[in-house]
């Protein structure tokens, strides 16, 4: 395989055609399409696999991408804690538990939408009757075992973190060719 080295003004014209993919079943996310529009980020809508949002560098004969490239990373979006809570539950837990072994082989992010996430979920500050311990033991286990990570985040950051998450790893595998 032959791997071209982009200069870094070459790698700045490609990020900034990054667009951001989000899966079309992705439900009330004007925020984050709010912070994507403003900063003027491209947007593809259409149905992921797994996850709710994913990056694509586009063509770009110009500098020798001859089609689209998207990158193996991915980011499930939560609203709250509550959200999680719902999904483990025994008539959820298993099309949870599918989406975290479909998306395994990627980069793949569990994004809360709550700072106080995590110190809702120790506490017990949530809806469910699932007990705090049993929550993170459950939520640890599978971390470890389907090799993600969780970021609890305020919801005025998640397009920004969203997009910088994408643009990181992009430079990266720029820079490297190793994703």
């Amino acid at each position: 395989m032959i791997h071209y080295k982009y200069t870094d003004s070459e790698i700045e014209k490609i990020l900034k055609t990054l667009t951001i993919v989000i899966d079309s079943r992705e439900q009330v996310n004007q925020h984050i399409l709010n912070y994507l529009h403003q900063k003027d980020i491209s947007v593809r809508i259409h149905k992921l696999d797994h996850g709710d949002y994913g990056c694509c560098i586009p063509q770009n004969s110009d500098l020798g991408i001859q089609r689209d490239i998207y990158l193996n990373s991915f980011i499930e979006r939560k609203a709250h804690i509550d959200e999680i809570t719902g999904n483990l539950q025994k008539d959820t837990r298993q099309a949870f538990q599918n989406e975290l072994i479909r998306a395994q082989n990627s980069r793949f992010v569990l994004l809360v939408e709550d700072k106080d996430g995590y110190e809702k979920m120790i506490c017990g500050k949530y809806r469910s009757k699932y007990n705090p311990l049993a929550l993170l033991g459950t939520l640890n286990s599978f971390k470890a075992k389907y090799n993600f990570e969780i970021v609890y985040l305020d919801q005025r950051f998640s397009g920004n973190w969203i997009y910088h998450h994408f643009y990181y790893q992009a430079k990266h595998y720029l820079r490297t060719g190793v994703f």
